[in-house]
């Protein structure tokens, strides 16, 4: 085992600010993602030593060194050969939702073309529903911050709002309401609904630490503490 990580040196681990997944809040990094990573850490009794950094910089940092640990990361078909995958260790589920009690009966993106979306610029909402024909300044009302959405959706200033279920809880939650009482989910994007953000190494990782990695996640996953997190969290 001389090459998998060993318990007296911390496992290097890099992420990004990405609320609820993983985020700083007064000083210390937090969400779904961080919990799972920490009790897969727990699981293999190791410390970690985590950073949080651009988006960019994490990445880079993970793929050309070897055993840095990087999540929440989406697992593509342009970065398969650049990691090690270890595996998935947060939901991914996008919906568009409605105010209760506005439920629009919305069986197809066709359908939703006749309301008003809320999205933010450039992000994968956005990008997903301008290449399915939805038009900015028509149909499609671009923010800059995923909060102002939530706003607009109460005000009653868009009738539809893009949004993943994690963050979607998590923005209603910090506006002091309840999500269940002031969102509805209308329709489920598939399309943008994959199997989940992975926790992964880069490729010059050994093949043994991956392996440590996946024994420790497939652990959390079977003893329930997987579940009791995302419960948690959602």
């Amino acid at each position: 085992m001389g090459s998998t990580a060993q318990a007296s040196e911390p496992v290097r681990i890099v992420t990004e600010e990405f609320p609820p997944y993983n985020y700083t809040d007064q000083g210390r990094i937090t969400g779904l993602s961080t919990d799972v990573v920490e009790a897969v850490l727990k699981e293999l009794k190791l410390q970690g030593n985590t950073q949080s950094l651009p988006w960019a910089r994490a990445y880079d940092t993970a793929r050309n060194a070897s055993g840095v640990l990087i999540y929440s990361i989406g697992r593509t078909p342009e970065r398969e050969a650049l990691f090690k995958w270890v595996g998935v260790i947060a939901p991914t589920d996008y919906y568009l939702y409605a105010l209760p009690g506005k439920a629009f009966k919305i069986e197809s993106l066709e359908m939703a073309k006749q309301y008003q979306v809320g999205t933010v610029n450039q992000d994968v909402g956005e990008q997903f529903l301008v290449a399915h024909g939805f038009v900015k300044g028509q149909n499609l009302q671009s923010s800059v911050k995923y909060e102002l959405n939530y706003q607009k959706l109460k005000l009653g200033r868009i009738d539809l709002w893009i949004m993943s279920e994690l963050t979607a809880n998590h923005l209603a939650r910090l506006a002091g309401d309840d999500p269940a009482k002031t969102l509805a989910k209308v329709y489920r994007i598939n399309d943008l609904s994959r199997e989940g953000y992975y926790m992964a190494f880069g490729s010059q990782t050994p093949d043994a630490t991956v392996a440590q990695f996946k024994k420790g996640l497939d652990a959390i996953k079977k003893n329930g503490t997987f579940d009791a997190l995302k419960k948690k969290w959602l």
